[in-house]
């Protein structure tokens, strides 16, 4: 994670006091955060899921990649530095390292999810309701394939439509 604050280092600071809110749940993506000190909390529905105090963390990757609301809410639980990145897309286009970085830190929880779905799975194998989903939510971690890739630059975001083919097209 520390290669993301070495590819953020020209970035903006903003310092966020104890109780405040980083990002919103299903807020529009806006931009992107990597925490440079401090401690936060993730929130889904209100309820905590995740501390996070590791220098270099990313928060609204996710959002901003996919063009879709904040899923969780993310709220500093000490007096919290991070470095913001105010155009996300241009930022993991123009930095493929810190695209890398990025994509890392999501892999890793990706894994993280999955082996802990694996673990229910087995633990509760026979039992029915919605424990049963656990095996229509991991067919969906594997195949699901996310949106379609755009073509362009950071330059041309929306891509050379003239050249450009609909996937279903294909």
């Amino acid at each position: 994670m520390a290669d993301l604050l070495a590819f953020s280092t020209d970035l903006p600071t903003a310092t966020v006091p104890a109780g405040e809110v980083l990002i919103t749940e299903g807020a529009r993506p806006d931009r992107l955060l990597v925490l440079v000190s401090g401690s936060v909390v993730v929130e889904h529905d209100g309820v905590p899921f995740a501390r996070i105090d590791t220098p270099g963390a990313v928060f609204g990757e996710m959002s901003a990649v996919l063009d879709r609301p904040a899923t969780a809410t993310v709220r500093a639980v000490a007096d919290t530095e991070v470095r913001v990145v105010d155009d996300p897309l241009g930022f993991l286009t123009e930095r493929p390292g810190a695209a890398l970085a990025v994509l890392r830190t999501t892999a890793s929880r990706l894994d993280g999810l999955t082996h802990y779905l694996v673990d229910v799975k087995q633990q509760f194998a026979d039992a029915g309701g919605h424990l049963g989903l656990v095996d229509q939510i991991l067919d969906q971690l594997v195949h699901h394939q996310g949106p379609a890739a755009r073509t362009g630059s950071a330059r041309d975001p929306e891509g050379d439509h003239e050249h450009s083919h609909d996937a279903e097209g294909l």
